[in-house]
């Protein structure tokens, strides 16, 4: 029977983090897979639900989590509402919120603790957890979809002159027409960090395998950035999904109870290297 056990950790600057884990109840020390959602991204968004569940269903424990600091909050957790936490988020932040993720995934307090773990990151996510391999050896393997391969590649480079003068910018959300403030403590993070918050020269210390898969119809992430990150990596496992967007078919509502093609073969595809 597949089940879902879910519980709350503080994350960074104590704010609390939802997770959940779907695993089968006959395979309770199954590998784990830990899933970093995306930019604007929650972990009950759209098809990420239907995903763990698949992975399930293939013999993995399938654990997916908010950053602290992702608009959402235990009491709304499909919802942003607290901009407030969403405009104080950084990199350096997420990368912290991942490692509680992974100590909590490998010491048994929760859960059967596990010998390492495989990681999952979509689209920011992804560059969250490119760094966080090459820090990280209790990561045994590594998929990104989609992934960004730069930080500043979030938004125009032009506007941070007036982002730094007024402390803060507004990026829309077009899903939800809400105006999600950024304060310039996301630059200033970069600024303080330009070694460790580096995607390609991280991607370059990767040592563990890693599948990185990418869409040739992203229109939110070009593919160029998956050949910048294979270039930086070349011993990363490349494969282009053709007509896969950004999302690989998954939408937010999602209402159908079965996979969208691209996703699917993302995961059949996963599930094929997680193994081997």
């Amino acid at each position: 029977m597949i089940r879902k056990d879910n519980y709350t950790l503080p994350g960074a600057k104590g704010r609390a983090m939802l997770i959940d884990v779907t695993y089968d109840d006959a395979l309770k020390n199954a590998p784990v897979v830990i899933f970093a959602h995306g930019f604007k991204g929650f972990k009950d968004w759209g098809t990420h639900n239907l995903v763990a569940d698949y992975f399930a269903r293939n013999g993995f424990r399938y654990l997916k989590f908010n950053f602290s600091h992702n608009g959402t909050t235990p009491e709304h957790p499909a919802d942003f509402a607290d901009l407030i936490a969403f405009s104080d988020n950084t990199f350096s932040i997420e990368l912290e919120d991942l490692d509680t993720i992974i100590d909590f995934a490998c010491s048994g307090s929760g859960m059967a603790a596990a010998d390492g773990v495989f990681l999952i990151g979509h689209s920011m996510g992804g560059g969250i957890s490119i760094i966080k391999t090459a820090e990280d050896s209790r990561i045994k393997k590594l998929i990104t979809m989609a992934s960004i391969s730069g930080f500043r590649n979030l938004w125009p480079k032009q506007s941070e002159t007036q982002w730094r003068l007024q402390g803060i910018i507004y990026m829309h959300n077009s899903r939800t027409n809400q105006q999600m403030p950024l304060k310039s403590v996301v630059l200033d993070d970069l600024d303080r960090h330009p070694l460790r918050l580096d995607i390609p020269a991280k991607a370059a210390q990767v040592t563990q395998r890693w599948l990185l898969m990418h869409g040739d119809a992203d229109d939110t992430v070009p593919l160029a950035h998956a050949q910048e990150l294979h270039k930086a990596q070349p011993n990363a496992e490349f494969f282009i999904l053709p007509g896969g967007d950004h999302t690989f078919g998954g939408l937010h509502p999602y209402a159908g109870d079965t996979l969208p093609a691209s996703l699917l073969e993302f995961c059949d595809r996963s599930i094929s290297f997680l193994r081997h």
